[in-house]
């Protein structure tokens, strides 16, 4: 017999009950709606032991579901242990309070925007997506404080010295206006990394690099699809919200154009308004974009329904306008068929599996398509002693032809609006015609 008894060190799963209301607002169905609940509380460390849903014309103001489901609440948390009951919809401050004296201490009520909080929590890497969860947490944690300093409310009924300065209330009112503070110093400081993030997407966009967004429902394969098409090490994983930080890389088209690929933040139906709010900087890198990838799971039955969820966050923050691509990603979890169905349906879209890398070749031809619309075909002649305006030339746009003349580089290329605009001082209008009608237009490199 071993002298020491072992125990194990792994962390033990809270037991989760999730609580769904069908209330005819929404395009999900319920089922659905909470299947996803159940991969949020998995993703967030949590085992699912029990389920109850209930159809109502609207909430019960007091307790959102109504009192005969809130006994059963009260009764399965009895029978099976529960440690957290998860609403689907979110929760009133006053609707949590009620719901948490019911059930009673210790099992802890919760909904869908305090889950998804927390695994945004523990998900963010970088600084500024640590700032931005924190800031959305506060903002969701403001309007809740109460009942933290109930003992000392309870001592003023006694009378007696002290009771005159109301104790509970002022330290309720200590710990909002630190919160407030806090989350006014959050702003400043996500305003300073904004500025310098539009700084760097200027540069980006003065360089002329044409810019592709990764855009889409959350655990659709973005980071996949950004790992396979320019050899990055993002980090993934088959779970909800894997990566929240934007990570930009570098490509080469084969035409020689260089593109920055961004991976921004996964979407989801009923992503929390101060989600959006906190992470508008990061999601500004979907609205400076060139290009916008829309990632969708071909594999998943609800994909129109995400799809739809994407453009709404897009429209939320300006990005409704900016050109997209639909791209149906895991291809190889569906059959003949369904591919069939989805490209009846998405004529325009690209469909591939990052996994396998298989239709990557076809998805970068139809980036460098979009890329080169309204390219112009220019001839400039551009001095020696503008050594980076030549280096740019080279990386920026697609080179046709070129020759060493008397006073710089001469060359013919296809630029696009930005390189453009700033090729236009030194355009050679007479070179062009030449070129074109002596048959130069071929690639120097053959």
């Amino acid at each position: 017999m071993p002298r020491f008894e072992h125990h194990s060190t792994a962390p033990v799963p809270e037991r989760a009950i999730l609580v769904g209301v069908e209330l005819g607002r929404s395009d999900w169905s319920l089922e659905d709606s909470l299947a996803e609940l159940g991969r949020l509380a998995e993703t967030d460390g949590a085992e699912v032991v029990g389920m109850l849903t209930q159809r109502l014309d609207a909430p019960v103001p007091k307790t959102f579901v109504g009192k005969g489901k809130v006994e059963e609440i009260v009764s399965m948390v009895r029978a099976l242990d529960a440690d957290v009951v998860i609403f689907d919809d979110e929760l009133t401050p006053s609707q949590q309070v009620n719901l948490e004296k019911i059930v009673g201490e210790p099992t802890k009520i919760i909904d869908r925007t305090a889950l998804i909080l927390d695994i945004f929590g523990q998900h963010a890497k970088t600084r500024e997506g640590r700032l931005q969860v924190q800031l959305a947490q506060l903002s969701y944690v403001l309007p809740r404080l109460r009942g933290m300093w109930s003992h000392l409310v309870g001592e003023q009924t006694r009378g007696g010295i002290g009771s005159r300065f109301g104790q509970g209330e002022s330290q309720l009112e200590v710990d909002r206006r630190l919160i407030r503070k806090r989350i006014s110093t959050l702003h400043h400081e996500l305003e300073v990394l904004e500025t310098r993030r539009g700084v760097q997407s200027k540069a980006r966009w003065e360089s002329g690099v044409y810019r592709v967004s990764l855009v889409g429902y959350t655990n659709a394969g973005k980071s996949t699809l950004l790992n396979a098409l320019t050899g990055a090490d993002v980090y993934v994983q088959d779970e909800l919200f894997a990566t929240l930080d934007p990570t930009t890389r570098a490509l080469d088209l084969e035409e020689g154009r260089k593109i920055t690929l961004t991976d921004t933040v996964g979407f989801i139906q009923k992503l929390p308004t101060m989600l959006v709010e906190a992470f508008k900087s990061t999601l500004a890198e979907a609205r400076a974009a060139d290009l916008i990838l829309l990632v969708c799971d071909a594999s998943d039955i609800n994909h129109k329904l995400q799809i739809a969820a994407v453009e709404s966050v897009l429209a939320e923050i300006g990005a409704s306008d900016i050109a997209r691509c639909i791209v149906f990603n895991k291809c190889d979890l569906i059959d003949d068929a369904e591919r069939a169905a989805l490209e009846r349906d998405y004529p325009k879209a690209q469909f591939i599996s990052a996994l396998d890398r298989k239709g990557l070749r076809g998805l970068l031809h139809r980036i460098a398509r979009e890329a080169s619309e309204g390219d112009t075909t220019m001839t400039v002649c551009i001095p020696y002693g503008k050594g980076l305006l030549i280096k740019m030339v080279h990386e920026r746009c697609q080179l046709i032809h070129e020759r060493y003349g008397e006073g710089g580089l001469i060359a013919t290329v296809r630029a696009s609006e930005r390189m453009a605009a700033t090729l236009a001082p030194y355009r050679q209008e007479d070179e062009l015609a030449d070129a074109q009608q002596g048959g130069l237009m071929e690639h120097i490199d053959g």
